[in-house]
Order: C-alpha cells, then sequence, then structure tokens
C-alpha cells in the first residue's frame, strides 16, 4: 500500500529554531506533507556564542514564512526565546488558536560552542548551553503539553540531539553534557506519553551543513595550522568523522527522520535514539 500524498493532512506542528538551517528544512518539509507550522524562533544574539557564528535574524524567520506559504502550506511564526516559558508559551498558545490543535512537536533549537578543556569553560558558557539546549526543550515541551495531549493518540514528540549525544566529545563538555541531558529527557517523556499514545524520541544527525558547523572557528578546530581557514580546507577532516566518508549531512536528510518520525508510519517508534550521521556514532 502506498502511503498517502499528504500524510500530515489536519495535523499541527511546532518547531523551534525554525528560521533557518534545520529548522526551515524541518518546517518546509512537514508542511509539503500536509502540516500546518508554529515556527518560533528567538532570531537575536546570545552572548557565549560571540567569536562563534551569529544566530538567524528576524528577515531568516520571515524567509521561512515566504517558503512555506510559496509551497502551500500554513504557517504561524513568532520570536519567542526558548528559555522564557511565557513568551514561548504565548508563541504556542497563538498558533494553536489560529490552527486549532497541536499534534507535533519539533524540539530544535540549539546552540554550540566547543574548544575549551572542560576546567576551563566560562560560567556563562555553561549556563546559557544548559539554559537552551536543556531547560528549552523542556520548556518547549512544556508549553505544548496541553494541547497535545488534548489532540490524543498519534501524537509525536521529536527532539532534535546530536552525536555528542551518543559519545563523549573531547573538549566539548557543555554541548555533549546537553545532548546527554535531553536523551534522558526523551525517555522519561516516552513513558509518560505512552499511554496517552504519544510517541517520543530523539534524532542524533552528526555535522550539518548550517551555520553551526560550517563557520572559521569549527574549521580552526581541524585545521588549526591556518589563519583563516575556509571550508575546502576542512572538509577531509570532516569527511573522516564518519565511515561514508561524508563532511557535511545536508539537512534535508534529518528533515526525512523528522517526517517519519511525525507521520503514521513510526506509530509504534518512541524511546528511540535515530541516528543521522553516516555511521558516526559507531566509528
Amino acid at each position: 500500500m502506498s502511503a498517502p500524498a499528504a500524510p500530515l493532512a489536519g495535523k499541527v506542528a511546532l518547531i523551534t529554531g525554525a528560521a533557518r538551517a534545520q529548522g526551515r528544512s524541518h518546517a518546509l518539509r512537514l508542511a509539503r506533507d500536509g502540516a500546518a507550522i508554529i515556527a518560533v524562533d528567538i532570531c537575536a544574539h546570545i552572548g557565549s556564542l560571540d567569536g562563534f557564528y551569529d544566530l538567524a535574524t528576524p528577515e531568516d524567520l520571515a524567509e521561512t514564512v515566504r517558503l512555506v506559504e510559496e509551497a502551500g502550506g500554513r504557517i504561524h511564526a513568532a520570536q519567542a526565546d526558548v528559555r522564557d516559558i511565557d513568551a514561548l508559551t504565548d508563541a504556542v498558545n497563538a498558533g494553536v488558536d489560529k490552527f486549532g490543535r497541536l499534534d507535533i512537536v519539533v524540539a530544535n533549537a540549539g546552540i554550540f560552542t566547543f574548544g575549551e578543556a572542560t576546567h576551563e569553560v566560562s560560567e556563562d558558557a555553561w549556563r546559557e548551553l544548559m539554559d537552551v539546549n536543556v531547560t528549552g526543550v523542556w520548556h518547549t515541551y512544556k508549553a505544548a503539553a496541553p494541547h497535545l495531549l488534548a489532540a490524543g493518540a498519534g501524537g509525536s514528540v521529536i527532539i532534535i540531539a546530536s552525536l555528542a549525544g551518543f559519545k563523549g566529545l573531547a573538549n566539548v563538555a557543555a554541548y555533549t553534557t546537553t545532548k546527554h541531558a535531553i536523551v534522558g529527557l526523551m525517555k522519561v517523556l516516552a513513558n509518560e506519553l505512552g499511554p496517552h499514545g504519544i510517541r517520543v524520541n530523539t534524532i542524533h544527525p552528526n555535522s550539518i551543513d548550517t551555520p553551526m558547523v560550517k563557520n572559521t572557528r569549527t574549521y580552526r578546530l581541524f585545521r588549526p595550522d591556518l589563519e583563516e581557514p575556509k571550508a575546502e580546507d576542512a572538509e577531509a577532516a570532516f569527511a573522516g568523522l564518519n565511515p561514508m566518508g561524508k563532511a557535511w549531512i545536508e539537512p534535508e536528510h534529518v528533515s526525512n527522520a523528522v517526517a517519519w518520525l511525525a507521520g503514521p508510519e513510526s506509530y509504534y517508534v518512541s524511546g528511540g535514539q535515530i541516528p543521522v550521521d553516516g555511521g558516526a556514532s559507531i566509528q
């Protein structure tokens, strides 16, 4: 039996960090599969990212809206910080008021820093990573939960983790800790929500072709011999991180896993850690 053309028709999906990169890719894929989208992004700078990379802008979020609507989808977009439970709850409630329900949660918002020995990580960097990557995921679920439970069986919570949720990556202590932490949260929620017919899983990408990974600071981690390394300078080193020899995985491949976990074909998949990493987790 072939899958329906719009397997998520009538469903509504909340996506955090939706202004660009993975979040935008997830929004577009789920919209093409028939879901209405509630897109949330901070669209502002976070201090611990100084010298690493810039976060999305309001213009990026507007472009996500344009692309979803151009694809024939429906979308409600809001700027909100996942660390701010009141602002996030207001954004989710406004989306549910517009679309009438909530079935799918994609907790995608997160930040990434690295490079210090664990005892040298700054207090501010540690705190901000925990607040965004762990508390922000909990807040996302907390804001969504009443609506998700009201929608009933068939719901899906998808938490975007990382290869760092499988491995203990040296000099990436704060980020690695956050990604292990949300795996624990996923397992708790899978047990809590199972009786309601709602599934909860994590997805673990490797290096994805996004600004979080493709930036000078990250390239320099692999090519410290160069002052201003470019992508081509670091490509071979990134490709060596997984058996398939793929330097940077395109966001749409993560979105394929998101769409599968969001849809009916994965109905009994819950409590899983799904790698999208070219085999990096077993290398």
